[in-house]
């Protein structure tokens, strides 16, 4: 390493950790000011692992109403969507003409997106079918969590990034990697409820239930508008074509659930049935003989109350002697004094990460300018 540049931690490695460490391996100025460590419990490489989200995740651009309540959040998934549309060439990324449809009369004619998607246009009544009173069509995107974590991860290990695999319990652990003018991106999502330094409790779950499904007639995104996002609501209906060829081609997710503060990870048969006839009346061609389930998913949503947090911080550590102790018992010999950790946390997305993702890095990187 050279000895002009900064220790650069990236707690987790979902979408947005390494998207955070891609963003900077690849600017010509900050990858000579950063030497970048990525630590992470789970890896691109354990893509069953319940315990993070980013595997399980729809990993397509789907307009949420959230998103036309936060400023930052419409800045942060306009970025992403056209960085994701300008990759479309490249294979990782898959164009979907979509069809979304809702139970009541919405006027759609000053949505913010509108502009931002490919082709949108509001149905003609004649068009949407008995049973909804609204319909959308337009063009966006998706990506499938399989090729897209790894390619973020080989362009890492190409740019000179480490990968260290490790459990992480408390702030103090990391102090022998930051050493004495290291910067943390904390972007452990869910994980920020119990690091002990973090400890953030409005964070909390939203559980998503998909099935992984093979049907190539699938090549458009369909969804309906709802109650799926209020607290209320518990059932989420779309269908996700996603990018691919060989074993990939043809495949598509359907879901699905949005079960807030839900921590059940395990499968619920019923909720599968209730899933796939769903889906099977948006696209019927779910229901031939050829369509070949090929696996059940479930994953938790890193919500946060108040909404995503992409925001500096600072941190003494020590942390104290209760807190070094506790985390020294977990096996780590390596914790040192080290004054103070600048900390710039990115976490909190729910259910878009993936579409925030290049949006939410830039400001990322922006904080990271102003603390260097």
């Amino acid at each position: 390493m050279s000895t002009t540049q900064r220790p650069l931690i990236v707690l987790g490695a979902g979408v947005i950790g390494l998207t955070t460490a891609y963003r900077v391996s690849t600017d010509p100025v900050l990858s000579s000011l950063f030497k970048i460590t990525v630590v992470a419990r789970d890896l691109p490489e354990d893509m069953d692992s319940q315990a993070w989200s980013s595997p399980w995740a729809g990993a397509n651009w789907s307009p949420m109403p959230m998103g036309g309540e936060d400023e930052r959040i419409k800045r942060w998934e306009t970025t992403t969507f056209n960085k994701f549309w300008d990759m479309i060439p490249s294979g990782l990324v898959k164009e979907l003409p979509s069809r979304k449809y809702g139970y009541h009369a919405t006027d759609y004619s000053n949505v913010w997106w509108k502009d931002l998607v490919r082709n949108f246009r509001i149905m003609e009544p004649s068009e949407i079918p008995e049973g909804y009173k609204s319909g959308l069509s337009f063009s966006t995107i998706s990506v499938s969590p399989v090729f897209y974590l790894p390619w973020l991860t080989a362009n890492l290990v190409n740019h000179g990034v480490n990968f260290v695999r490790k459990t992480v319990r408390s702030l103090d652990e990391l102090s022998y990697l930051a050493k004495e003018n290291g910067i943390l991106v904390n972007a452990t999502a869910l994980g920020s409820r119990s690091i002990l330094g973090i400890e953030d409790t409005a964070l909390y779950p939203i559980r998503g239930q998909t099935i992984l499904v093979r049907c190539p007639s699938l090549q458009e995104f369909l969804a309906l508008e709802g109650d799926e996002y209020s607290d209320e609501g518990g059932e989420a209906t779309y269908i996700i074509p996603r990018p691919g060829a060989g074993d990939a081609e043809g495949t598509a997710l359907i879901g699905g659930t949005f079960q807030v503060r839900n921590w059940d990870t395990s499968l619920n048969m019923d909720t599968a049935r209730s899933i796939f006839m769903r889906c099977a009346s948006l696209a019927p061609c779910l229901l031939d003989k050829g369509t070949e389930v090929l696996k059940h998913n479930v994953g938790l949503r890193p919500a946060r109350e108040g909404g995503p947090r992409v925001e500096v911080g600072r941190v003494k550590l020590p942390l104290g002697d209760g807190l070094r102790k506790r985390a020294e018992s977990g096996g780590n010999a390596q914790t040192e004094a080290k004054d103070e950790l600048v900390v710039v946390h990115a976490y909190g997305f729910g259910a878009a990460g993936y579409q925030s993702s290049w949006g939410a890095v830039e400001d990322v990187v922006s904080l990271l300018k102003g603390n260097i």
